[in-house]
C-alpha cells in the first residue's frame, strides 16, 4: 500500500501523486494531512522551507472542495507572485483528475481585469498575493465572504514584508466559521498575533524545533575584509566546481551589481529582483531550473518563489537585516532529505550576528578560511581529471581519430595527459599565482599600508569625504547616508560636520576598513565619492553642536572595491564594483579553442545559453573583457 493511501487520500489524488513520482510523505505531510482530512479545525504548522508544505495543505484542501460548486471556496495567500504561481501550478497538478475544479492565480504585475474574469468564470480556489487580493476586494472584483478555507502560506515572510494590515483586512472579509490553516517556517510575534486574532483553538504541528534550521543543511562562515567580499565569493565558487547556488544580497542594487560582475568574470550567473519584468523573471528562473545558471543572485523577496531541487549551496553575500530571514534563505538548499550548505561571508564587525543566528536556528556554524589560490587550483585539477574520466565517448568522434592521432603523434601518454589537462588548468594557475590569500582576516593580516598610524578598535577615527551641502546634505542626512551605506548602528557615526563641498565625520577604529573600502569609489548620482583619513584629529573645526571636529590635513586612503548595502540616494550606474577588471578567472569545461583572454572561463559559457544581463546606465567607458565568439 502506498504510504499516501494510509493518510486517507482519495483515488483521484493518489493517481496524481503516482504521476508526480511521490513515494513517501514528508514529516509535515504525515502530521498535517490526517488532521486536516478528519477534522474541521484551524491549524498552525511550523516547518522549514522545502519540507513539502504545499502538498501538506494542498491534498486535504482539494479533497474537501466541492468541484460541482463553482463558487470560490478557498483562498490561499502567499508572499510573492513567484510563489503564488508555483502554488497554483502545484494545486493544478494535484487536482488533474478532478473534473471541474479550477484554481486561479491573482498577483500583481498582470492584468487585474483578466484575473477578475477568470475568477468570475468559476474558481473554487484562489491563490493570491495580499496586495493584489486587497485591491480586488476594494474594487468589488472578488467575493470571499462565503469561503470555507483560508490558507496562509509562508506567513512569517508575508508579515516580514509588511503585509500585516492587508492580511488582517482580507481575513476580516471572510466568514468566522471558516477553517484557517497557517503554515510558516518561524513563529515571530506578529504570526502569533494573527493566529490569536483570527483562529479558534488551532491544532499545532511542529516539524523540528520552532524557528530551528533544517538538519540537512550545514552552516559555515568566512571572515573577510569588506573590500574582499566579492573576491571571496569568486574563490568559494571556484573551490566548488559543481556549485548550483542562490547568492543572497540585501538590496536590488547590490543584487544587480554582483550578478553583473560575476557575468563579466565568466560565471554562469543572473540577477533576480523586483525591478525585473515578469517575462525577465520567468526567463531567469527557466534558465536556473535548466542549470544554465549556476549562481542565481537574488533578493530575499524575489527568492520566495524559488522551488528548485538540488541547490547545493546558499551563499549569504550579505546577511539579512532580520535574523529570522536567514532561516528562509538556508531553506533553499538541503531539500527533500538531500544535504546542502549555507555559506555566510562576513566582516569582523558582523560576527555578533552569527552568534545571534546560532541561538535562533539552534545550530552551530563552522568557521572556515577562504581557500588559497593553490588549493583552488588543486581542486580544479582533480575536478577536471574526474570529469575526463567520467565523460561518455560519442563514437561519432571515431571519424576524426586518424587526423587527431596524426596531430598528436610522438607524444607519450604522460605528455598527452599533461597537455590535455593544462588546456584548462593553466588559466587558473596563471590567475591565482599572483593573488594574495584572503586568510587571517580576523585582524592579524589586515593591509593598512595607506594608514598614517596604527588604528585600534577603540580609537575614534576622523574622515574627510568629498560631498557636502551642495550635494543636498545636512549633518543628519549625511549621517543617515553613511550609516545606511555601511550598515552601521545609530551611534557608530558621530561628529558629522558638513561644509559646502566636503564634510568630516568620525567612527570607531573598528569600522575603518569598512569605511575606506565601501565608500571609496562609491557612485552617488554620477559623483564618485572619495574618503580619506584626516591626519589631525584636533584642528579647530566644529561640528553641528559646536564641538571640536578635527578637520586638519588629510591623507589618502586605499581605493578598495565597493561592497555592502547601497544607500537610499540611488543614481548613476547600478552597482559599481571596480576590481581587477579583465583579470578574473574564466572557467570552461570543454575544448573551445583559444580565447581572447588568457583567464579561465567558468563551465557552460553563460554567453552561449543563459539570459543576457540587463544593460547598465552610465560608466560606459570602463574596460570590458572581450567575449568569446
Amino acid at each position: 500500500m502506498n504510504k499516501f493511501e494510509q493518510l486517507g487520500l482519495n483515488e483521484s489524488l493518489l493517481l496524481a501523486i503516482k504521476d508526480l513520482g511521490f513515494e513517501n510523505p514528508s514529516e509535515v505531510q504525515e502530521k498535517a494531512i490526517p488532521v486536516l482530512l478528519e477534522q474541521n479545525t484551524d491549524l498552525v504548522a511550523l516547518a522549514q522551507t522545502g519540507t513539502g508544505k504545499t502538498a501538506a495543505f494542498g491534498f486535504p484542501l482539494i479533497q474537501k472542495i466541492d468541484a460541482e460548486n463553482r463558487n470560490t471556496q478557498a483562498l490561499i495567500l502567499s508572499p510573492t507572485r513567484e510563489l503564488c504561481l508555483q502554488i497554483t501550478n502545484e494545486i493544478k497538478l494535484y487536482s488533474k483528475y478532478i473534473k471541474g475544479l479550477h484554481t486561479v492565480a491573482v498577483y500583481g504585475g498582470a492584468s487585474i481585469t483578466e484575473q477578475a474574469r477568470e475568477v468570475k468564470r468559476g474558481a473554487q480556489i484562489i491563490v493570491a498575493t495580499p496586495g493584489r487580493m486587497q485591491d480586488m476586494i476594494n474594487r468589488g472584483l472578488v467575493n470571499i465572504k462565503n469561503i470555507d478555507f483560508c490558507i496562509l502560506d509562508e506567513a512569517d515572510e508575508m508579515l516580514n514584508m509588511g503585509f500585516y494590515e492587508d492580511i488582517c483586512s482580507i481575513l476580516s472579509d471572510t466568514p468566522d466559521e471558516k477553517n484557517t490553516w497557517l503554515f510558516s517556517a518561524t513563529m515571530p510575534a506578529e504570526v502569533a498575533r494573527i493566529a490569536k486574532q483570527f483562529m479558534s483553538n488551532p491544532e499545532e504541528i511542529t516539524v523540528g524545533h520552532k524557528n530551528s534550521g533544517s538538519a540537512t543543511v550545514s552552516h559555515e562562515y568566512y571572515v573577510v575584509n569588506a573590500r574582499d567580499r566579492y573576491e571571496a565569493l569568486k574563490r568559494l565558487a571556484d573551490a566548488n566546481p559543481d556549485i548550483f547556488s542562490v547568492v543572497f544580497c540585501r538590496t536590488k542594487r547590490d543584487t544587480q551589481a554582483v550578478a553583473e560582475k560575476l557575468i563579466e568574470d565568466g560565471y554562469n550567473a543572473a540577477a533576480l529582483h523586483g525591478d525585473l519584468s515578469q517575462a525577465q523573471r520567468d526567463g531567469v528562473m527557466k534558465s536556473f531550473r535548466g542549470r544554465q545558471i549556476q549562481m542565481l543572485v537574488a533578493t530575499d523577496v524575489a527568492a520566495r518563489g524559488i522551488d528548485v531541487d538540488n541547490v547545493t549551496h546558499v551563499v549569504n553575500y550579505q546577511l539579512p537585516d532580520e535574523i529570522e530571514t536567514y532561516n528562509h534563505r538556508s531553506g533553499r538548499t538541503g531539500r527533500a532529505g538531500k544535504l546542502g550548505t549555507s555559506i555566510v561571508i562576513v566582516t569582523k564587525s558582523e560576527l555578533r550576528k552569527i552568534h545571534s543566528i546560532e541561538r535562533i536556528i539552534k545550530q552551530k556554524f563552522e568557521e572556515k578560511t577562504i581557500p588559497s589560490g593553490i588549493e583552488i587550483c588543486e581542486i580544479q585539477l582533480l575536478h577536471l581529471a574526474n570529469k575526463i574520466k567520467d565523460t561518455e565517448v560519442d563514437h561519432d568522434i571515431d571519424t576524426y581519430l586518424p587526423a587527431i592521432n596524426e596531430v598528436l603523434d610522438g607524444l607519450s601518454k604522460e605528455e598527452l595527459i599533461k597537455k590535455m589537462v593544462s588546456v584548462e588548468f593553466n588559466r587558473f594557475i596563471n590567475y591565482y599565482k599572483s593573488k594574495r590569500d584572503l586568510t587571517g582576516e580576523r585582524g592579524s593580516d589586515r593591509e593598512r599600508s595607506s594608514e598614517p598610524r596604527e588604528i585600534r578598535a577603540g580609537d575614534p577615527v576622523r574622515y574627510f569625504i568629498n560631498i557636502g551641502a551642495r550635494d543636498d546634505f545636512d549633518w543628519m542626512q549625511l549621517k543617515d547616508f553613511i550609516k545606511e551605506t555601511l550598515d552601521l548602528g545609530r551611534d557608530d557615526v558621530f561628529k558629522v560636520d558638513v561644509k559646502e563641498g566636503f564634510s568630516f565625520f568620525n567612527t570607531d577604529g573598528e569600522h575603518t576598513d569598512k569605511v575606506m573600502s565601501i565608500l571609496n569609489g562609491y557612485d552617488m548620482n554620477g559623483r564618485r565619492i572619495n574618503v580619506e583619513i584626516s591626519k589631525n584629529d584636533g584642528g579647530g573645526r566644529r561640528d553641528h553642536n559646536g564641538r571640536n571636529s578635527g578637520g586638519g590635513r588629510r591623507e589618502g586612503g586605499f581605493r578598495g572595491e565597493r561592497s555592502g548595502s547601497s544607500s537610499r540616494r540611488e543614481g548613476g550606474r547600478e552597482g559599481g564594483f571596480r576590481s581587477d577588471r579583465g583579470s578574473a578567472p574564466r572557467r570552461d569545461g570543454g575544448f573551445r579553442g583559444e580565447r581572447s583572454s588568457s583567464a579561465p572561463r567558468r563551465e557552460g559559457g553563460f554567453s552561449d545559453r543563459a539570459p543576457r544581463r540587463a544593460e547598465s546606465a552610465g560608466d560606459s567607458s570602463r574596460p570590458r573583457r572581450p567575449r568569446r565568439s
